[in-house]
């Protein structure tokens, strides 16, 4: 049917109840919109067909992911007047509303009315989710099976991949940008010596580094501070990928990377404990845990630095959910807390919190780079895992930068001590001098 793009237009716009602020382009070639936006491209009709039988975040999703939709023009730009309009609105039952208009518009007794939607449409069958989803989980969550089963779906996809998107540094959170000018191997590796200071590390201390990664903390703690560390992951490429880095840099004997779970270490004390992006896939139900198991794993005065994304809180708590397109491409089982409810849970444990920096502004500038660096792979990153998984990456990391930048969420670096009963935190008197 001629002109799909003007029907697809006014269709949005009544599901949306505003005007559409990007171009639309459709599978005839017509084109609606204001002139020089950005342009959404459908594809093809099975897009529609996603949107109808998943209306809302998880059917777009799987129509980007699938090819089914595209962006013509600035990426972020798109995002930023689209997520205004549907993920940053400010009345907090519009999208369910808007989902249920959209069914209601297929509904037997309205077709008459939507006969030219429903041509539109095409035989409405639903399609198959795309291989890069993951399956619903069942069962109980945050189980040492159901966590590993979760952090391979995200970082067992190639580590060449991944050498691709973080470059030489293959650091996998959020930097530390002493300027926007810095590269951004000069910003990780500010980061890890930030964190190495804050942790007061000195030669022959035991460290732990909770979710170690491919090891680039343990690495910079041992090469710079002379610690011996243990690095633990629950991804299996991580984990070789680490053990090659720790040969080559002749460090076998002060660097032990593993496969285990936080909650399988046997071998305490440690004198320092970093933990680097990792909180995130804790969950609610098990942060008092992971907060009790590292302080036992501390010797008395040791400390503890607890990097973590943090969620804005809400009005009521009960009301929070995990976000449909991270859940099912990017973090199984993911989620978010607000940084005061992180320092209570630390707090509880034991712990004395001593400092919290804010990082929001650095990890926006982070993601931004490894946006860039995935764009400028494209071709290669897409053949290492799939074109559906570089787009989930490429959505998911700009979309990301544009939540920190608007402070939708933040980034924060807690420390915390554990105390000894006399109250010799071992602190300096100028915490905040890091650099002493």
């Amino acid at each position: 049917m001629a002109d799909a793009a003007g029907r697809l237009t006014k269709l949005a716009e009544e599901v949306l109840g505003a005007r559409l602020p990007v171009r639309i382009r459709a599978w005839d070639r017509s084109e609606a919109g204001p002139p020089g936006a950005p342009v959404l491209v459908v594809r093809n009709r099975r897009a529609l067909r996603r949107l109808l039988f998943k209306p809302g975040e998880l059917g777009l999703a799987r129509a980007w992911v699938a090819g089914d939709l595209d962006i013509e023009g600035d990426l972020y730009e798109a995002l930023g007047l689209l997520a205004g309009m549907i993920w940053e609105s400010p009345e907090p039952a519009a999208p369910p509303q808007r989902a249920a208009a959209l069914r209601a518009l297929f509904r037997p007794e309205v077709r008459a009315a939507a006969g030219e939607i429903l041509s539109l449409v095409g035989l409405p069958l639903p399609p198959a989710p795309p291989a890069e989803e993951a399956r619903p989980r069942r069962g109980p969550l945050h189980t040492l099976r159901s966590d590993r089963q979760a952090i391979s779906h995200h970082y067992d996809v190639g580590n060449d991949f991944y050498e691709l998107v973080l470059g030489p540094s293959m650091v996998y959170s959020c930097a530390y940008w002493e300027s926007p000018q810095a590269t951004l191997e000069e910003a990780q590796r500010d980061k890890l010596d930030l964190i190495c200071r804050k942790l007061g590390l000195k030669e022959g201390q035991r460290l732990l580094d909770v979710g170690c990664g491919w090891g680039s903390m343990v690495l910079h703690a041992a090469r710079t501070y002379g610690v011996r560390a243990v690095g633990i992951t629950l991804s299996e490429e991580q984990a070789a990928y680490a053990r090659k880095r720790v040969a080559d840099a002749g460090l076998t004997d002060r660097i032990e990377i593993r496969v285990q779970d936080y909650r399988e270490v046997r071998d305490d004390p440690f004198d320092a404990i970093s933990s680097i992006g990792m909180a995130e896939h804790v969950g609610r139900a098990r942060y008092a845990e992971y907060a009790g198991v590292l302080y036992a794993l501390l010797r008395p005065g040791g400390r503890l630095l607890n990097h973590q994304i943090a969620r804005r809180p809400l009005a009521d708590e009960e009301t929070y959910r995990v976000d449909e397109f991270i859940d099912r491409y990017v973090f199984p089982d993911g989620e978010l807390s607000p940084v005061g409810r992180t320092a209570g849970a630390l707090e509880d444990a034991g712990f004395e919190v001593r400092d919290v920096e804010a990082l929001r502004e650095h990890y926006a500038l982070t993601l931004r780079q490894w946006v860039a660096n995935l764009e400028r792979h494209w071709d290669r990153a897409a053949r290492l895992t799939s074109p559906g998984r570089a787009r989930v990456w490429r959505l998911y990391m700009a979309a990301s930068a544009l939540s920190f930048e608007r402070n939708r969420i933040g980034v924060n670096q807690v420390l915390a001590v554990r105390t000894p009963e006399a109250g010799e935190s071992g602190m300096p008197l100028r915490a905040r001098d890091w650099r002493a």
